[in-house]
C-alpha cells in the first residue's frame, strides 16, 4: 500500500451503523468477542462490510493505492514470471490465472495485455461478486478471446496470485502480561454502545502455540497481531493448484523481525482516504484494517500444505530481476507517449522499488509439480530465508 502522493478527500467517521448493531447485539449475547471477528464482521459482512461494498475500495478515489493501481506498469512486468511458469508446466491451452483480490482488474489488464500471444483463461477470486462483472468487462472491452470467469475453486494447472490480500485476513491481538499471553478482545464500554479493547485469556491455545513455533517472546506490555487465518487461507490457495505457481506479494516481515523489539505497539493500521489511522473502531464498515503479514507463518503453512518453496524475495528485487527498469525505458518510445506520461510511470516505479515504500514488500513464491531444480526468473535473491 501507498499513501503517498494522494490528495485525502473528505471522508466521514461515522461508522455504518447496521454493522454497529450486529457487532454489539453479539457482544451483548456472547460477550466479548475475538478482535478476529470484529475485523470479520467489519471488512467481509456479505451485506455492509467494507469489502462487499460495490464502491471501488483501492484506487486513487478509494482508500490506497496497491502496485497495480499505481500504474499498469506493475502488471507488465509480472507477465515473464507468468510466461516461465507457463512453460515450465509444459504450456497447457489455455494459461490459466487465478488471481485473488482482483479488484477492479488494475493488475490482470496489463497482466493480460502483456501476454497476448498466448490464451488465457482468468479466474477472478473476489469475496465481492460485482468485481467478477467488472474484471470480465475491462478485459473483454479490449481482449474479446480472453475467458473470464468466477473463481471455483478446482485445482488448476498455472498461476495464483495474491497481491496485499494476506494483510487484510483476520487477525486476532495479543499482548504480554510479564509472563502471561493475554489477547485483546473487543467489548462495550459502559454505555453499552461504544466499542472498546477489553483484554481477556485467549480465546484458543492456537494463539500461544503459533509463538512458540516461531520462537517468539514478546516483552513485557508488548503488542502484537496473530494471523491464525492464515493457515487456511494457505491450504486452500494450495489445494487450488494441481501445478504451477502460488505467488504472494504483501507487506511483512519474518517473525523474529515482526515480532521484534521495533514493533511494540505491533502493526495494527487503518485505511480510509488515503490516510493511515490506528484506530479500528471508527468509522467501521467504511475504513480498511490491515495488520503485517507473518512472512514465516505463510512459509510454514504453504510448505506444510505441500507447496514448494520457491524462494521469498523483495519486491524490489523481483521486479528488478523482471526487467522494470527496460519497461519503463521503454514508455518514453510507446505509441502515444507524453512526457507527462513517463513522469507518472517513472514516479510509480520508484515507489514500487523503493525499499522504505512498496520495494521493501517479502515476494514469496510456493510450486507444485515444476520441473526439478527450475529457477524461475525474478526468485534469484532469497532473503529472510534463516527465519523461516
Amino acid at each position: 500500500m501507498d499513501l503517498r502522493r494522494v490528495r485525502p478527500p473528505d471522508r466521514d467517521d461515522a461508522s455504518d451503523p447496521e454493522l454497529m448493531t450486529r457487532i454489539r447485539d453479539e457482544i451483548r449475547r456472547d460477550g466479548p468477542i475475538t478482535f478476529a471477528r470484529f475485523m470479520e464482521i467489519a471488512l467481509y459482512d456479505p451485506a455492509r462490510g467494507y469489502y462487499r461494498s460495490r464502491v471501488a475500495r483501492p484506487g486513487r478515489a478509494g482508500d490506497y493505492l496497491t502496485a497495480p493501481e499505481a500504474h499498469p506498469i506493475f502488471g507488465r512486468a509480472i507477465a515473464p514470471f507468468a510466461r516461465a511458469v507457463h512453460d515450465a508446466i509444459g504450456s497447457p491451452e489455455p494459461l490459466t490465472i487465478r488471481e485473488f483480490g482482483a479488484g477492479e482488474g488494475a493488475l490482470a489488464e496489463p497482466l493480460v495485455t502483456a501476454l497476448a500471444s498466448r490464451r488465457i483463461r482468468y479466474l477472478v477470486a473476489e469475496v465481492e461478486p460485482a468485481r467478477v462483472e467488472s474484471v470480465r468487462a475491462r478485459l473483454l472491452a479490449t481482449h474479446s478471446d480472453i475467458e473470464v470467469v468466477a473463481d471455483d475453486g478446482r485445482a488448476i494447472d498455472g498461476l495464483a496470485i495474491a497481491n496485499e490480500v494476506l494483510d487484510a485476513l483476520p487477525t486476532h491481538r495479543v499482548v504480554q502480561r510479564r509472563d502471561r499471553l493475554r489477547e485483546i478482545l473487543v467489548g462495550l464500554a459502559a454505555d453499552g454502545e461504544e466499542l472498546i479493547d477489553a483484554e481477556g485469556d485467549p480465546s484458543t491455545p492456537a494463539l500461544a502455540d503459533r509463538l512458540q513455533d516461531e520462537a517468539v517472546a514478546l516483552r513485557d506490555g508488548q503488542l502484537a497481531e496473530v494471523c491464525l487465518a492464515v493457515d487456511a487461507w494457505v491450504a486452500t490457495a494450495a489445494a487450488g493448484l494441481a501445478s504451477g505457481v502460488l505467488l504472494i506479494v504483501d507487506y511483512g516481515h519474518a517473525a523474529s523481525e515482526l515480532y521484534g523489539e521495533r514493533r511494540q505497539a505491533g502493526t495494527l493500521a487503518t485505511y480510509q482516504g488515503h490516510r493511515v489511522g490506528d484506530d479500528p473502531y471508527r468509522a467501521v464498515g467504511h475504513q480498511d484494517i490491515t495488520a503485517h503479514v507473518d512472512v514465516t507463518a505463510v512459509e510454514r503453512a504453504a510448505t506444510g500444505a505441500g507447496l514448494d518453496h520457491l524462494g521469498t524475495t523483495t519486491q524490489s528485487a523481483f521486479l528488478d530481476a523482471l526487467g522494470l527498469g527496460n519497461l519503463l525505458v521503454a514508455e518514453q518510445t510507446a505509441p502515444g507517449a507524453t512526457l507527462q506520461g513517463y513522469l507518472e510511470a517513472r514516479s510509480a516505479v520508484v515507489r514500487m522499488i523503493d525499499p522504505a515504500a512498496m520495494g521493501g514488500f517479502p515476494v514469496m513464491a510456493f510450486g507444485r509439480g515444476l520441473p526439478p531444480g527450475i529457477t524461475l526468473d525474478g526468485l534469484l535473491e532469497r532473503v529472510g530465508a534463516a527465519d523461516s
